[in-house]
């Protein structure tokens, strides 16, 4: 092998697969707009958090369980109240759990 041909590889080598990957642009994603069912069991208006019994959801692959999430603004906790059956729009955001839309079920 000559020089260049060595020097091809190695380069070709150095780098990563996912620097020819192609992302397909933004788009409102299923996260977005996908509502699960749920019951408010608790509030911590000072902790910013509220317990949710709940159904699946489906954008982040969990099943029906009971949890704590945060909330994206605080103010949706005072339109809240423990036995409230809602629907609502969680995300993964900075690595916690977050509620990001609420409304009451219909």
């Amino acid at each position: 092998m000559t020089r260049k041909a060595i020097a091809a590889i190695m380069l070709s080598l150095s780098f990563p697969l996912s620097a020819f990957a192609v992302e397909a642009p933004a788009t409102v994603s299923q996260s977005a707009t996908q509502m699960s069912e749920g019951e408010v069991r608790k509030i911590d208006k000072d902790a910013g958090k509220v317990t949710i019994k709940h159904g699946p959801i489906r954008n982040l692959d969990m099943p029906g369980m009971t949890m704590v999430f945060r909330v994206k603004d605080p103010a949706m906790l005072d339109r809240m109240k423990a036995g409230d059956k809602i629907m609502f729009s969680a995300g993964n955001i900075g690595g916690a759990f977050t509620v990001t839309r609420v409304e009451p079920a219909k």
